[in-house]
């Protein structure tokens, strides 16, 4: 049944690889940059201010239900 398990992820995850890979490559944000919330090239939601803080909030989730799970002894 393991093996079942790996094998399908296995396939899943060159399934989804080859989905990203053959999407259409644009040459990203048009020339001028854009300008405003609707222009296709400008993000709406600035995440890329906060990419520090959630990775370190994702670890600590990490560490907290793993602690959590390993105190419960299952």
């Amino acid at each position: 049944m393991k093996i079942q398990n790996k094998f399908l992820a296995l396939v899943i995850t060159l399934s989804a690889l080859i989905k990203v890979t053959a999407q259409p490559g644009g040459s990203g944000p048009p020339p001028d940059g854009g300008g405003g919330g609707t222009t296709p090239g400008v993000q709406s939601i600035p995440v890329d201010m906060y990419v520090y803080a959630l990775a370190v909030f994702a670890i600590m989730l990490v560490v907290f239900f793993a602690k959590k799970y390993k105190s419960q002894k299952i």
